[in-house]
């Protein structure tokens, strides 16, 4: 069985991005153990007051990580490795034999520091997309490479 960490800047609000990500979440529980970290996002006012928020953000996250320093983590940028479903389920495979973490930046994205000291960063589009729905789509690619891997008929 999978044990995933999915650590978030930001917490879901919209009801129909929680009620997908919540179905995904059940259909998830058959093939992994997922535990959800959502960080509080920063307030910003000015451009200024991004830096020191998108700094902050980072800090609560370099502070979360380090729960987890045995664990196999991602960085969920839009500049990362773009897989297909199939990769991406090797790498969930590859997996099973520790934690798996994910990070979901918020508003701002995430920090500098959180980018250069993590190697493995996964894009999930080269568009830029609302934190919100990262986690959604995430969760239901979980979910297909849960499939694929245990040969359940629902990618085509």
């Amino acid at each position: 069985m999978l044990d995933i960490v999915l650590i978030s800047v930001g917490k879901m609000k919209e009801g129909y991005y929680c009620e997908a990500s919540n179905e995904y979440l059940k259909r998830l529980s058959t093939y992994a153990k997922i535990k959800i970290e959502e960080l509080p996002a920063e307030a910003f006012r000015s451009e200024s007051d991004k830096k020191k928020s998108k700094k902050a953000e980072g800090d609560r996250l370099q502070s979360v990580l380090k729960k987890y320093s045995e664990a196999e983590i991602f960085i969920l940028d839009e500049n990362g490795l773009e897989l297909t479903s199939h990769k991406f389920a090797n790498k969930l495979s590859e997996g099973e034999r520790k934690k798996l973490v994910f990070v979901i930046g918020g508003t701002l994205g995430l920090s500098d520091d959180i980018l250069e000291k993590h190697e493995n960063k996964l894009s999930l589009s080269k568009m830029t997309l609302p934190h919100e729905l990262v986690k959604v789509v995430l969760l239901e690619q979980m979910y297909r490479g849960a499939c694929i891997n245990s040969g359940k008929q629902y990618h085509y």
